[in-house]
């Protein structure tokens, strides 16, 4: 899809499919198209915002491409290599998660310590128990814990430390890249500062590598180097982040990026918000040819006859639209 060089890219994830199945009569299956045909590219040390409104797929895919869910269809290339059939135990060191819920994600039976200590544990990563005992308090400093704070269980933090302990988990291993499953949409505003310039402290430190799922904009622009727009399982804009901001080119993006809060009065008085029409259509039951075409402005005969192609628009800028004339500003 983008023209990178291969030693640049990290994750390339190709034409991915995710279907779960739903028993509808007794003999009778439909599948819910979660993530249906979507590709893109993750070089090394930057971050990938991946956003779109509940529902789209964000978190779908990016559990697929740690193949924590086994793809339906296509291709993840990790490092040069297909991982798609491969066994994942050796990448599990490469390759983290940081879950969006701090409450569901540790277990409550754990000792901070424990939790931490696992992956520890799972790769053999320590000689001795005084080596594993350093390692954690390690961990738990570089996430701004204290070392008293390993022999807690979860339920005595709060929703931030909690958080803070699942990063801890993370980089326990040494990962090169982290899926970020909207890892601050739990927290309160005034933890959430805090987490995201922690995030970025370590990837400038680590030099690490994101896919960060979000559904707030702002947030994204602030962390991310480029930005994928999700819809019903579709990927319908990629973009350099400023860019995309400053000129969306796909309606649903338009849409979006209207939505976004202005803290000026005057200057939010003077903002178009584009309201869109109709409901979300059901990912068992998708429209024909364009996913967006049931509540786009544009949309025409042509929309319902065939999906868009994900192009180049502009350069390194591609969308997913017909009539991406009437639609860019």
């Amino acid at each position: 899809m983008e023209e990178t060089k291969k030693s640049d890219l990290l994750l390339d994830a190709r034409h991915i499919k995710k279907y779960f199945p739903v028993k509808t009569g007794m003999f009778k299956t439909a599948y819910v198209k979660a993530v249906d045909d979507v590709s893109f590219a993750i070089r090394r040390g930057e971050t990938f915002g991946l956003v779109g409104e509940s529902g789209c797929g964000k978190t779908t895919l990016g559990r697929t491409v740690l193949r924590l869910l086994e793809p339906t269809g296509g291709q993840i290339i990790y490092d040069g290599k297909d991982i798609t059939g491969e066994d994942m135990l050796p990448y599990r060191r490469k390759m983290q998660i940081i879950f969006q819920d701090p409450y569901a994600s540790l277990d409550p039976r754990m000792t901070v310590g424990d939790i931490v200590g696992e992956p520890l544990d799972i790769h053999k990563l320590c000689a001795s128990d005084q080596e594993r005992r350093n390692k954690i308090n390690s961990l738990l400093d570089t996430v701004g814990l204290n070392t008293e704070h390993a022999n807690r269980f979860p339920h005595e933090f709060s929703g931030g430390q909690r958080q803070r302990i699942g990063i801890a988990r993370a980089l326990a291993v040494d990962p090169e890249f982290i899926v970020c499953d909207e890892p601050i949409s739990a927290l309160d505003v005034s933890i959430q500062a805090q987490v995201i310039n922690m995030l970025e402290d370590l990837q400038a430190e680590k030099k690490l590598t994101y896919l960060f799922i979000a559904h707030d904009l702002s947030i994204v622009k602030h962390i991310s180097s480029r930005i994928g727009v999700m819809y019903l399982g579709h990927m319908v804009e990629v973009s350099a982040s400023r860019e995309l901001y400053r000129r969306p080119l796909h309606p649903y993006t338009q849409t979006l990026l209207s939505a976004i809060p202005i803290a000026d009065p005057k200057a939010s008085r003077a903002k178009k918000r584009i309201i869109l029409e109709g409901e979300i259509p059901s990912p068992m039951n998708p429209p024909s040819g364009c996913p967006f075409r049931t509540r786009c402005p544009y949309a025409d005969e042509v929309c319902a006859a065939s999906m868009p192609e994900l192009k180049e628009a502009e350069s390194g800028h591609f969308a997913a639209c017909h009539h991406l004339d009437k639609a860019a500003p």
